[in-house]
């Protein structure tokens, strides 16, 4: 995730734009989140620098320093890009409308045969979910005392 703020990850232009759903990119990360692969991802990384590139989903990083190697996205861009977007909860420009990656949460009273992962918190308590990105962020210590201790060690 480093490397992508840096601007040393970038997809080339010859690759399709990012098209994977708020509900499918949950479902990768409810995977990660239970362990299961997820396949493997392919960087090319060289020196030299293609003239048509785009940051990882549309969101602009600076530019390759000269010299500097560049790690170009071949195989993976879709899971990549629904990983860095749910952590950072950004919001991604499609077709015209905003997808908010803030917005899909981890439902801390899942029983395991729920999804962990959810994007619709419409009728639940608020202590039942927390965003995954303040969950996965540096304001991960102050959320945790907003919710009841019986959740603390589910949000560890």
């Amino acid at each position: 995730m480093r490397q992508i703020e840096l601007g040393a990850i970038k997809v080339p232009q010859f690759q399709r734009d990012f098209v994977w759903s708020r509900t499918k990119s949950a479902k990768l990360i409810d995977s990660l989140l239970r362990g299961f692969p997820i396949g493997t991802f392919i960087l090319w990384k060289t020196k030299e620098e293609l003239r048509t590139v785009r940051n990882i989903g549309d969101i602009n990083f600076p530019p390759t320093q000269a010299g500097d190697y560049t790690q170009y996205v071949l195989d993976g861009q879709q899971r990549l890009t629904s990983i860095f977007a749910i952590l950072h909860g950004a919001k991604l420009n499609r077709d015209g409308k905003e997808d908010d990656f803030s917005q899909l949460y981890i439902d801390l009273d899942t029983d395991g045969t729920r999804d962990l992962v959810i994007a619709d918190v419409s009728g639940m308590e608020p202590h039942r979910y927390v965003p995954i990105h303040v969950l996965l962020g540096e304001g991960m210590i102050k959320k945790i005392k907003e919710y009841p201790e019986e959740y603390h060690d589910r949000m560890l």
